[in-house]
């Protein structure tokens, strides 16, 4: 459960993260806000969370199988 936790605390994290930045920088339409925070927290999940990601997998993988 604990690798599951890390992940999606760290993409939660990401997107916060960004939503803040993307504000700070001049964005406040709350819709465009959300969409842009979304695609860029999205594409920097999958660079930098590619361990967190493989982590969750196995773990999957290892209850399924018993």
């Amino acid at each position: 459960m604990r690798p599951f936790l890390v992940y999606t605390a760290s993409r939660i994290g990401l997107f916060a993260v960004t939503l803040g930045v993307l504000y700070l920088i001049g964005i406040h339409d709350v819709f465009w806000l959300i969409v842009i925070s979304f695609v860029i927290s999205g594409m920097a999940s999958y660079v930098l969370l590619s361990r967190q990601r493989d982590a969750v997998s196995e773990q999957i993988s290892k209850g399924r199988r018993g």
